[in-house]
């Protein structure tokens, strides 16, 4: 299917409708993610890995997500976005399927990495391709058209954990297959191939200095958003719940940063910024130090506390992506993609590690502990900058667009690709302004070239 540029008047709807080929495929992919993320939790439980070993697996897949997102864009410009993502995706299939053929916990480890490197470049191709079709005034709603349908794929992928016993291969299977499935739509549909250039890069010392708040809850986020994706299913698990109860726990916690999205992130473009991360990381501590009370015995509680966490914790990193963009001017915003990125792949690679440490130390209440050990210190950054480096009133900050964590790789992309038209817009105002300089020029001047023997130079 070719996949047009959208007319002025598209409606969002519209425009959804004229990418569905490409929508499909993330939704069957973010499927397939859903489900193996927590579908290893729990087979390394059974294969009684051991809480420190199942914490190194699962950070592996962010060691991978790091890799990934920094070398994709390269091989992008060299084959282009259609061979990069059929390859990945292959790769992602493989390597979910070695899981099974060999019972390892090094062997797990290198292939989650592999995942991860995989599905960081199928990310980076996925919203390239929604970034060659969006207009700046459907980009931001496109985007979160798409974040709604990553984490409504990921909460479904938890709830297939129902399908089968984790302790056979079908489930692993079954993700194989979904990740094939997402080739079909994509592969049938044809577009223009968008360029994607590499950013300059930004040190995170200095993207600290100029927005700390943005860059410290980047990464402490980052820990937060790899301890639930990483362990939280083991947590689930090793706290008694049935495979039916896990799968809905996972699932609300997803849902919850699903709903919560959208309403905190206009909160936080109608009041001050800093302030909306203080309340929103102080209810997620408080709901972590909660679930250490919850019993055992009660999984529909669980499972709803698991839901508001998910609501206050997943929502957090886009606050403070759009809290960094609100202290940086617009050629900075480029240059600080990347190093966010870091900070972020940084952190979602400590947080699995940190959780297994403490849930070896102190059994699965370790996870709510490191839940609400990493809010409180988004808290007190958050109170320090409130005092130090307080929120500056500008008509160049931009509006708050909610993005999944697990793209923020591809925020990148976005932004360059919205400069690039800024620039060409004040190029073109610079063009008319010229024109129209000249047209009231005196006639003279011809004159004054003339007399020199010259013809006066063309405009063009």
């Amino acid at each position: 299917m070719a996949i047009t540029a959208p007319r002025p008047g598209t409606t969002t709807a519209s425009a959804a409708w004229s990418l569905w080929a490409l929508l499909l495929g993330v939704g069957l992919l973010m499927l397939g993610n859903g489900l193996m993320g927590s579908l290893l939790g729990m087979r390394a439980a059974e294969e009684a890995f051991g809480n420190t070993a199942t914490g190194f697996i699962m950070s592996s897949y962010f060691v991978g997500f790091l890799a990934g997102s920094t070398l994709t864009p390269r091989k992008l410009r060299e084959v282009g976005h259609i061979r990069v993502f059929a390859a990945l995706a292959s790769i992602t299939s493989i390597a979910i399927l070695v899981h099974v053929m060999v019972i390892d916990p090094w062997i797990w480890a290198g292939m989650r990495l592999v995942t991860g490197f995989a599905y960081a470049g199928l990310y980076v191709v996925t919203e390239s391709w929604l970034n060659g079709y969006a207009s700046n005034q459907l980009r931001g709603r496109l985007l979160a058209f798409y974040m709604v349908i990553s984490y409504l794929g990921m909460g479904g992928g938890q709830l297939m954990l129902n399908l089968a016993d984790p302790s056979g291969v079908i489930l692993f299977l079954l993700v194989s297959i979904l990740v094939s499935l997402a080739l079909v739509p994509i592969l049938l549909s044809h577009t223009p191939q968008p360029d994607t250039s590499q950013p300059e890069s930004m040190s995170l010392l200095r993207l600290c200095r100029l927005s700390p708040l943005g860059t410290i809850g980047c990464l402490l986020t980052g820990i937060a958003n790899g301890t639930v994706f990483g362990m939280g299913a083991v947590y689930a698990t090793r706290s008694g719940m049935a495979v039916d109860e896990v799968a809905a726990f996972m699932g609300a916690f997803i849902l919850g940063g699903a709903l919560l999205q959208w309403p905190l992130g206009k909160l936080s473009d109608k009041t001050d910024r800093q302030k909306v991360i203080v309340v929103v990381a102080g209810l997620a501590t408080l709901l972590a130090l909660a679930g250490l009370t919850v019993d055992a015995d009660s999984p529909l509680l669980r499972i709803l506390l698991g839901a508001a966490l998910g609501g206050t914790s997943l929502t957090l990193y886009s606050l403070c992506l759009a809290n960094a963009n609100d202290d940086l001017t617009s050629s900075q915003v480029i240059a600080a993609s990347s190093s966010l990125v870091l900070a972020l792949g940084i952190g979602a690679t400590l947080g699995p590690v940190s959780t297994g440490l403490l849930m070896e130390w102190l059994g699965p209440g370790g996870f709510m502990w490191d839940m609400a050990v990493i809010h409180a210190l988004i808290v007190v950054v958050g109170l320090y900058c409130l005092v130090h480096f307080p929120s500056r009133a500008s008509e160049t900050y931009g509006h708050y667009v909610a993005m999944p964590a697990g793209s923020a790789a591809l925020g990148t992309t976005w932004a360059e690709e919205a400069a690039n038209e800024a620039e060409q817009l004040e190029l073109d105002l610079e063009g008319e302004a010229l024109s129209a300089a000249e047209a009231e020029a005196p006639a003279d001047i011809d004159d004054a070239w003339a007399d020199q023997g010259a013809p006066r130079p063309s405009p063009l």
